[in-house]
């Protein structure tokens, strides 16, 4: 077989979504396997486009909401060209996203300015952590996992209301260096710190969710730190580096495969 050929971000995402007949695909995987950042990335976008099918697919099955339906009906009905028609339905199915019908289960409500600025708020609050508290070498965490991880788990715990063990990034080059407690508006948060061989420094910033919808992972960029930022469940989940895009999403990756399954009911003992 001839030397695989380079394809475009474009190329992936095709392969990604079942797009290629067998021959090209044959040529990607081929390429993938002599690339490990291409394939590292296509993993991240696989895991990233299941969570988000997870959350959106069942909702998207249900009725059209009484209101939303009626105003359709009520439309004259003349003739319209097919791509004004299709028009229409995407114009319906963003009212509907606007009004918190599509994703009303299970994202806990539509998505609102409130929320966004919540958001805002906590991606701010973690990235300024990580930024006082990775500068601080002999005070970097307040248990170091190495001496006390076990403590570590049930302090923390405590204070999040339920039951947390900080997830593995060995996989990823880094390994729980210890945690911390910090306020976050009044309420309790986690600080657990990872370090690399390199002493480079990630932060997995966790608190309570409050009284917003869940959301898919999002990025933020400030402070010279990179995060990425989301709410699964009961918790709000913030992983922060001064890293690569791409290199910082398979770190959340790996956080949000170990901690998709917590319970919103898995109370800490005391």
């Amino acid at each position: 077989m001839a030397a695989s050929r380079a394809f475009t971000e474009d190329d992936l995402h095709a392969y990604l979504d079942g797009e290629m007949d067998a021959a090209t695909r044959a040529e990607v995987e081929a390429y993938l396997a002599a690339n490990p950042d291409a394939a590292a990335a296509v993993a991240a976008w696989r895991v990233q486009s299941e969570a988000l099918h997870a959350a959106f697919d069942p909702v998207l099955a249900e009725p059209v909401p009484p209101d939303i339906a009626a105003a359709v009906r009520a439309r004259p009905r003349r003739a319209t060209a097919p791509w004004l028609r299709a028009a229409a339905a995407l114009a319906l199915f963003v009212a509907g996203a606007g009004a918190g019908w599509f994703a009303h289960d299970r994202l806990g409500g539509g998505f609102s300015a409130s929320a966004a600025a919540d958001g805002s708020r906590f991606v701010h609050q973690a990235v300024s952590a990580h930024v006082v508290f990775t500068r601080e070498r002999r005070h970097a965490v307040e248990v170091e996992a190495a001496k006390e991880e076990a403590h570590l788990v049930r302090w923390l715990s405590a204070r999040l209301g339920r039951k947390f063990t900080p997830p593995a990034l060995t996989a990823g080059g880094f390994t729980l260096y210890g945690g911390r407690l910090v306020a976050d508006e009044g309420g309790p948060a986690a600080q657990y710190m990872y370090e690399n061989a390199e002493k480079q420094r990630v932060t997995l910033y966790v608190r309570q969710r409050r009284d917003v919808p869940e959301t898919a992972f999002r990025f933020a960029d400030e402070k010279g730190a990179a995060a990425f930022y989301w709410i699964d469940g009961a918790l709000a989940y913030a992983i922060v580096a001064p890293l690569p895009r791409e290199r910082l999403l398979q770190l959340a990756r790996l956080v949000f495969e170990q901690t998709r399954h917590i319970a919103a009911g898995d109370r800490p003992r005391s």
